[in-house]
This record gives structure tokens, sequence and C-alpha cells, in this order.
């Protein structure tokens, strides 16, 4: 039986993260491949130290996307992430490109196949979660989603020039007190933001307590809140010069903030036919399609996958005992109503686009769909499609 009271946090980090500016450069990469050639292969890794920028991994694409191009879009990234200091300037930082060819072996197995009559196969095995709760307006858990609030309204305010007291490297972490099983207050919150060099922290606690205060719900932070601003009291060399970065090593913060399982894929630098993008989002979107749809207050999905075979080999539904539906007939439902091929996938969700840029800081699920299709998983689509599979 499930606790009813109790604390549960979940931590944010924003664009200027070291781990977060790898994110973006090599989203930035699979969205310039995407644009030249929707059927690209992808698989970027970057690292950022102090003012250097190394990429590393496989493609298979149009030769017009250079490795000048790919240079470019990691500077500019940079650039507007707003990094120009002394120790991680876009303009100056050393630029390294270790880039080749997709291996043969896995083109063979993932490619699809006409005279074989073999459909397109997943790009590697692996397991994927989604999941969905009624916590918040667009049905993701509340410690994860005003973790991501906090930063990205911070981080809305320092573009305009609100707030030029503050650098781009920050995190965010929220501890929520569950009563009944809703979240009803904050119980600790805790922002540590870069800054300027002459600013002071109590200036710093001032601004951050301004954008807790404005994104939280009227009531959660009182005067019982345990509030940390900068908790070593300085915070003034930060991004890739205070600590490297890399790739794929924000998994929590990119999905749920631990409230629900993790496959252990990550996601940025992975065109849409890797399933570790894109079947989470394909299990996320089903997710939140199931609780819009009245049929869950909670759903967990799991999806499972080999390299080279097109279907999934599971579907495992979890509705933790709030829903109205049977978990089998459901899993069955959702079969009838989506592909759940890597192709089929793609094609459902329009994945082979340049969407995949603006997913790289605070979180790739809870995000409003774009007119252009992106974040289209987030769509609620299937709300009658599946009332008229289970009818």
């Amino acid at each position: 039986m499930s606790r009813a009271n109790y604390l549960f946090t979940s931590e944010s980090v924003s664009e200027g993260h070291p781990d977060k500016v790898c994110d973006r450069i090599s989203d930035a990469v699979v969205d310039l491949y995407l644009a030249a050639d929707p059927l690209s292969r992808v698989a970027i890794e970057t690292l950022v130290t102090t003012n250097r920028i190394v990429m590393a991994g496989e493609v298979r694409g149009p030769e017009s996307v250079t490795p000048e191009l790919i240079e470019a879009a990691a500077r500019r990234a940079v650039r507007e992430i707003g990094y120009e200091q002394k120790g991680f300037h876009w303009k100056t930082a050393e630029f390294q490109y270790y880039v080749h060819e997709q291996s043969a072996d896995i083109a063979l197995g993932v490619d699809p196949n006409v005279e074989k009559q073999k459909e397109e196969g997943a790009g590697d095995q692996g397991i994927m979660f989604g999941f969905a709760c009624r916590e918040t307006e667009p049905l993701m858990p509340a410690p994860i989603f005003y973790a991501h609030r906090i930063l990205h309204e911070m981080a809305k305010a320092r573009h305009t020039g609100r707030t030029p007291e503050l650098g781009p490297d920050a995190k965010s972490q929220v501890t929520l007190a569950y009563e009944n099983g809703k979240p009803v207050r904050a119980d600790a919150i805790v922002v540590s933001t870069q800054h300027g060099e002459d600013v002071s922290q109590e200036r710093v606690k001032e601004i951050v307590r301004g954008f807790v205060e404005e994104v939280m719900p009227k009531g959660w932070v009182n005067g019982s809140t345990k509030f940390y601003v900068n908790p070593t009291g300085r915070f003034v060399i930060g991004g890739p010069d205070g600590d490297a970065g890399v790739t794929g090593r924000k998994i929590i913060v990119d999905t749920y903030g631990g409230a629900a399982p993790h496959g252990g894929g990550a996601f940025s630098g992975k065109d849409p036919t890797k399933v570790d993008r894109s079947a989470a989002y394909a299990a996320r979107y089903l997710a939140k399609n199931v609780v819009a749809a009245g049929l869950a207050d909670k759903c967990t999905l799991q999806l499972a996958y080999a390299i080279g075979v097109s279907q999934p080999l599971s579907l495992y539904v979890d509705l933790h005992g709030t829903g109205n539906i049977a978990e089998d007939d459901l899993e069955k439902a959702l079969r009838q109503v989506m592909d759940l091929s890597p192709r089929g996938i793609r094609e459902h969700l329009k994945l082979s686009r340049p969407i995949y840029e603006r997913t790289a800081a605070y979180g790739h699920f809870g995000r409003q769909p774009d007119n252009d299709g992106g974040f289209s998983w987030e769509r609620l689509d299937l709300v009658e499609p599946i009332r008229a599979e289970l009818s």
C-alpha cells in the first residue's frame, strides 16, 4: 500500500549547466542533419571544459553538413546560452571534432530491407518508460515541474536583461510535502545560481526568492519553508570553467525527476531512429493520453526493444491502483491505437524534423506542443481513440 504523507524531492539544472551545454550542442547537430536530410543517422556526444568543446560520435548523412557547419552550430548554441566569459567563451573556445561514419553492422540491423521484407529495426536494445499523473496541468509530477519552472523563468529574465546580476549556470531543487498522496506545500527549496563578481549574496537571494514566489502555487511557500540560495556563499566561477560537462548525464532531470522509473538511456545527440529517445517520447505520449482520458490518475508505461527488431518485445502498464480499467485490456488497446515500431513512432509523432535543440534544457516532458511540431508527444489526440478501443 502506497504512503499517503511524505516528502519528495526533484532537481533541475539550467541551460548553462555544463552537462546541459553539451546536450544543447549535441541536439543542435541532430537538428542540423535532420534539416538537411530527415533520414540522417546521428549519435553525437559533446564534452566541454575550460574554454574547450570536444565532439565525438558517428553519423550517416549528407556531406553538405560539414565539420565547419557543425562547429558554427556549436558556437552559436554557446553564444545563445550566454557564455562570453574568460573561462568559457563561444568565440574563443578551442573546438575539436572526432566524428566518423555510422557502423555498417548497426546499419545492417536497423535499416529496412524490401527484398527480405524486413521492417526498420530498433537502433539498440533497451527499456523506456513513460509517466503521467494529475499533480499539475501538464500531467507531470509537481516537484520536477516547479524545479524546471523556477530556472526557466530565471533564464528568460536573464536573456531579456532584467537580471544582469545572474550568470547562465544554475540548479534548483524542490522538496514538496504530500498529504493524502497530493502535493500541498513546499517543505524546502534550494537554488544555486551563478552571479557577477560584485553581486552580494543578499541581492542574489532577493532575486531568486522573487522567482520562487512567482512560480510556486499560492500558499505553498510560507514561513515554515526551508529556503537555501547559494549555500556555499559564492558562485562566480560556473559553467564549463567550473566543472566539465558531458552529453546525457542529466537523464532524471530530463524526464520525471525520479518520480517514475528510467530505462537508463539518454536523449540528446540521438536522431529519432534511436528508441532511447523516440520510444521514451512515445511512452510519455501514451501515458499522458491514458490519464487525460480519465482512465487513471497515474500511469507508468514500459516499452522494451531489441536491436534490429521492429515491434517492441513488451508493453507494460501500471495504473498504481488508480485506474478504472483492467491494465491488460489497456495494454492491448494501446498497441491498436499506435504503431510502436521505430518507424511507426517516428511517423506518428513526426519526429524526423529539426525539433530537438529546444528540448535540451528544462525537461523533455510537460512542455507545450509547438506550432511547427515540436513536443508532439505532449499532444492529447489519442484520448478518443483509446476510449473507443476500450468501449
